[in-house]
């Protein structure tokens, strides 16, 4: 587990894509919390994990080493005080900003996903572009050499090439927000297996094997000092790998 930054009221770690954050009825064990309580002996309750993040997403992660500083920092996630930085991988042109407000729900029909819904809790997302970036003819025939010439025809139909580097910025802090809302607008996160679409997802999973969402960068600010503090994490190796097999 790396460690980003830490002193004596905090601690900030680059967790890998993987590793679950809590425990729950599906995983009791080997979880973010359990490696904080045995090997950085933090006694508090989740381990004194301030916010979550999804088991396939990498990136920093916030956690408090005292009951002071736990509730401090839960306390400016909750009047939204925090800045969340992320960057995701998407198909398709995306403009060069833009924001989504749309609330979040469980889908009624598939319990274990969540959806936009009128009845849901607010949530903001605004995002940036980094870059557009395309797949050309070399990476896709070597990728897909097992295609036959309609279904490669069919994948040029329907842009499989074109995808768009993003920076995007929760202002709320809802399940599975990111990826919700970027397939709200169809631009569904590469390789993402719940929002993705079965079919496109097993055509990601060729060159890019679990979703492209990372958590680039924290601010908060520091609840001893208070000082405005800002901690980055830089794009793993399976991700920078993914996008070498794309060009600008």
């Amino acid at each position: 587990m790396k460690v980003i930054f830490q002193d004596d009221d905090l601690l900030v770690l680059d967790k890998p894509a993987g590793l679950v954050v809590d425990k729950s009825n599906t995983q009791q064990a080997d979880t973010l919390e359990d490696i904080l309580k045995k090997d950085f002996n933090i006694k508090l309750k989740r381990g004194g994990i301030v916010h979550r993040l999804d088991k396939d997403t990498s990136g920093v992660i916030l956690v408090a080493k005292t009951q002071v500083a736990l509730e401090n920092l839960q306390a400016q996630f909750k009047e939204r005080k925090t800045k969340k930085e992320y960057l995701a991988l998407v198909h398709g042109f995306v403009e060069s900003l833009g924001k989504v407000e749309g609330n979040i729900g469980r889908n009624p029909i598939k319990r274990g996903k969540f959806t936009v819904l009128d009845e849901g809790k607010e949530a903001v997302t605004e995002y940036r572009l980094v870059k557009h970036l395309t797949m050309d003819n070399g990476h896709l025939t070597n990728t897909f050499s097992d295609l036959n010439k309609i279904q490669m025809r069919k994948l040029e139909r329907m842009k499989y090439n074109e995808f768009t580097l993003l920076r995007c910025f929760p202002k709320t802090g809802r399940t599975h927000q990111i990826r919700v809302h970027l397939k709200y607008i169809n631009h569904p996160i590469v390789s993402d297996e719940i929002y993705g679409g079965k079919k496109i997802v097993r055509l990601d999973h060729r060159w890019c094997l679990r979703q492209f969402l990372h958590a680039a960068k924290i601010g908060f600010y520091h609840p001893v000092s208070g000082n405005w503090t800002e901690v980055e994490s830089e794009l793993p190796e399976d991700l920078k790998e993914a996008l070498n097999k794309l060009n600008e």
